[in-house]
């Protein structure tokens, strides 16, 4: 079997009928209802119907990708898939950090909901967006916005395709500037706040607390993170990492690269959609597959060729 590793997409990732093509596991009619009770919310119902307004909320989209991130990756680990890492952007990480045996689901579910709450009640008080800049290197993007106060590089997602996260004013002002620099475009990005920002520190702050206190353990598989791809299974370092994630921008672009020269052959997408899939495609080098969008059959074909 060709080295590979699991990674896990995060918000954004979301559609209507997410729950409908999971495949199917034992563990799902549980999480779900504890999943409703911990956040009070119908997630099943946004989910299978929407509306895309309620769906985006922080406050559904997370812990329902977090769930379909955890099957699908559960789901592979029961038909033999062996992976080498495992990494997850932004909210994916907890998926991640999961399936590698840091905390139980149940666990990473309470954290997940935590996480959520805060997130939305920070974006809530303190307004912002965010927008993706195509086009530009993420060296020339980094120098523009130094030069600017209230906007910050959020997802370093590709080596041309950066997120950017601030307050309207500023993320406005980055987008003229941006422009006249030969950015292809500065598409808005529909969010509820200014997420992997400094802006977030309400949010941030409070959770460190609630991090600080959550029982880990050493991963059974080592963990690359956003605020720091280097791979570790340490618990101490795991959690240290994670606190800083909120505030932090997602290095996912060295995650993928770090992965290629750590021996993997193929990334697996495991979760909804095919975001990360595309992402790593833009690296040599290393291959990438949704299980999503291909199935568990092919992804076994493709590591097994």
């Amino acid at each position: 079997m060709k080295t590979h590793a699991l990674v896990f997409p995060g918000q954004g990732s979301q559609r209507v009928g997410m729950l409908d093509v999971l495949p199917e596991h034992e563990d799902l009619s549980r999480l779900l209802d504890a999943a409703e009770g911990l956040s009070g919310l119908p997630l099943r119902a946004i989910a299978a119907t929407g509306p895309a307004e309620e769906l985006s909320d922080t406050r559904a989209a997370q812990p329902l990708l977090y769930l379909t991130d955890l099957v699908w990756g559960r789901s592979l680990l029961d038909c033999g898939v062996q992976p080498a890492f495992v990494a997850g952007h932004s909210l994916g990480e907890y998926a991640a950090l999961a399936i590698a045996g840091v905390f139980s689901a149940e666990a990473g579910l309470e954290l997940v909901i935590e996480r959520s709450t805060l997130m939305a009640a920070t974006a809530a008080s303190t307004p912002g967006t965010m927008a993706a800049v195509l086009g530009l290197k993420r060296t020339v993007v980094a120098e523009l916005v130094e030069d600017l106060s209230s906007v910050w590089l959020a997802n370093d997602n590709s080596d041309t395709q950066v997120v950017l996260s601030g307050t309207h004013a500023g993320i406005e002002a980055a987008t003229v500037a941006l422009t006249a620099a030969g950015a292809r475009r500065v598409v808005p990005l529909t969010v509820a706040g200014p997420f992997h920002s400094p802006l977030m520190a309400p949010a941030g702050d409070r959770f460190a607390g609630i991090l600080a206190e959550a029982q880990f353990s050493d991963s059974t598989i080592p963990v690359l993170q956003n605020t720091d791809p280097t791979p570790t299974s340490a618990e101490r370092l795991i959690k240290s990492r994670l606190i800083g994630q909120i505030t932090s921008p997602v290095r996912w672009t060295e995650t993928v690269i770090a992965l290629r020269d750590a021996g993997v052959e193929v990334i697996v997408e495991a979760g909804t959609g095919s975001v990360l899939t595309g992402l790593a495609r833009k690296v040599e080098g290393i291959e990438s597959i949704a299980v999503e969008d291909r199935g568990i059959e092919r992804v076994l074909e493709v590591l097994e060729a």
